[in-house]
């Protein structure tokens, strides 16, 4: 009897983030990832504080990822038949608006770094009962801040008559990146589906966080038409099949944000495991379960994932920090004290110390657990001693610092403790960073030898969903640990000599119309005294003359 050997089979991810888009294809059975595609995303800044990309330029990147991966597959003389399925992860909050009947942007994609919305952030903050930024957390979880979708697209309603006439017209649609892509996808402007998943909806302010609907009254709240966004579906199903590209015909059945994607990648799935993902910014999740739990320590509650039409949603605590990678990217292409971000790690390492040069990244503000749009980036405790070498080992202490905030914030919410971190994203190939950063947590951080987790988490939703990818079995990753080798009093000096160079950071950016205007009494008292000690001068120099 001849029997014949089982069929490989593969599962593609897409990733589109801030910097890069990317097509990965993994084998369902192992996780091993077996090829790959990137290309750099250019980001357009025409203003200070504003970061957009153009959401064609996001589409075609990905095709051609997508294109070139198919290549390398054969050339390594594997079949491209063997692809099962394909997940979408991608930068989430990033919003874009389109014209359902050409096909096209109505604006550039605005970034989910962008802090353009300041102002809008305090109008809608007046708006409010409690004049409170965190009115809103009991309905979707989240403060009202420049970071998330709802508060774009109202910017971009106050902004754009194109948009508001596309509204108006019924021509305008509305999503996160995730949106664009899967419409663009399943065909555009012939019948492309207008779908999000959960753990992206939940980023938008405009879906309710318990049960999992865009929210009459967020939506009434922003004054944004429930017409214009997508239907909310969960993170594994088939949502349609590609229409584009050399895969035309695979089922796209798998979509998480890219933060939630690395919580399912690093098989993060009971309550108190977390991970830490190091990109441009950084972003801390713990699993919390099935039951939703409200921070009272500046984290945000999110979902974190739901396998299935019908299955139970999981949630987690989310810390994120807008600046990481993005200040090593500064030393290269602002201040060229390096040529390449890896160059860092061999800077760095020419000091022992920083000593006592604080960096605070603060280039768009502070997120959690402060959430100061004010705040601006600032080195401190810099002497005639300091050097280009202590800035950059600064930059990565400010990675560590920062995630020791989100971690004690986490732990403080949750009531777990936790005794290693699970880590992922390009940073993590630093190995003194990955040292500096159990050294300032005092505990052991612990990282994947298939770094790309986040693009893992995506192609396990598709492939769970059609059947191939079996999560409950999915095969344990081997790791690297970094455990700390500093005394706890060492660790704790220089976390609070961190919170001093933070706490200076802070209200820097101040407005025109928010300095304090002097009336006449203010200046009476003080130009009183000026002008008498003036006169006293002049009478005693005069008797002293004489």
């Amino acid at each position: 009897m001849i029997r014949t050997m089982p069929t490989e089979s593969y599962v593609g991810a897409v990733d589109n983030g801030t910097s890069s888009s990317r097509f990965l294809i993994f084998s369902s059975t192992t996780g091993e990832l077996i090829t790959y595609h990137q290309t750099e995303m250019k980001q357009y800044c025409p203003k200070e504080g504003w970061a957009e990309q153009d959401p064609m330029d996001i589409l075609n990147s990905v095709i051609v990822c997508i294109d070139k991966a198919v290549e390398n597959l054969k050339a390594f003389d594997k079949d491209p038949a063997c692809i099962k399925a394909i997940g979408i992860t991608n930068q989430r909050e990033t919003i874009v608006a389109w014209d359902r009947k050409t096909g096209k942007p109505l604006y550039n994609a605005i970034l989910w770094l962008d802090v353009r919305t300041s102002s809008t952030v305090s109008k809608l903050i007046a708006k409010t009962p409690q004049k409170s930024k965190d009115s809103l957390r009991k309905y979707c979880g989240l403060p009202i801040t420049t970071y998330f979708s709802a508060v774009k697209l109202r910017w971009l309603l106050d902004t754009s008559e194109e948009v508001r006439k596309a509204i108006k017209d019924g021509r305008c649609l509305f999503g996160t990146v995730d949106s664009w892509l899967l419409w663009n996808f399943t065909g555009g402007i012939n019948g492309g589906k207008h779908i999000t998943d959960v753990t992206n909806a939940s980023r938008t302010m405009l879906m309710n966080i318990h049960n999992l609907q865009w929210d009459d009254y967020l939506c009434q709240f922003f004054d944004i038409p429930k017409e214009v966004l997508p239907e909310i579906r969960s993170s594994s199903e088939i949502y349609g099949n590609m229409e584009v590209s050399v895969l035309k015909g695979l089922p796209i059945a798998g979509i998480l944000g890219d933060q939630q994607a690395a919580l399912v990648g690093q098989l993060c799935f009971k309550p108190g495991q977390a991970k830490n993902t190091y990109g441009t910014g950084c972003f801390m999740l713990m699993n919390t379960g099935t039951e939703v739990v409200q921070s009272e320590q500046g984290l945000l509650t999110t979902v974190g994932y739901q396998f299935g039409k019908g299955k139970p949603v999981v949630y987690a605590l989310e810390g994120a920090i807008a600046i990481t990678g993005a200040s090593v990217k500064w030393l290269r292409d602002n201040l060229g004290i390096i040529k390449t971000a890896s160059e860092v790690e061999t800077l760095a390492q020419k000091v022992d110390s920083t000593h006592g040069c604080y960096f605070v990244p603060a280039f768009s503000g502070l997120f959690c657990p402060y959430w100061q749009d004010d705040a601006r980036g600032i080195i401190c405790g810099l002497t005639q001693f300091t050097t280009k070498e202590h800035i950059a080992r600064a930059a990565l202490e400010a990675v560590c610092f920062q995630t020791r905030e989100l971690l004690e914030a986490m732990v403080k919410d949750s009531k777990i403790p936790l005794e290693s971190l699970q880590v992922d994203g390009g940073m993590t190939m630093n190995n003194l960073l990955m040292q500096l950063q159990a050294d300032l947590m005092g505990i052991g951080v612990v990282r994947p030898s298939m770094p790309e987790t986040t693009a893992l988490g995506a192609a396990m939703a598709a492939g769970s969903a059609i059947g191939v990818w079996d999560i409950n079995n999915t095969a344990v990753i081997t790791t690297d640990l970094f455990n700390p080798s500093i005394p706890q009093s060492d660790r704790d000096e220089r976390f609070s000599r961190w919170k001093m160079a933070v706490e200076r950071s802070m209200h820097w950016d101040i407005k025109p119309d928010t300095v304090t205007r002097r009336s006449f009494w203010d200046v009476l008292g003080p130009g009183l005294y000026f002008w008498t000690s003036l006169g006293v001068l002049i009478i005693a120099s005069h008797l002293h003359s004489r």
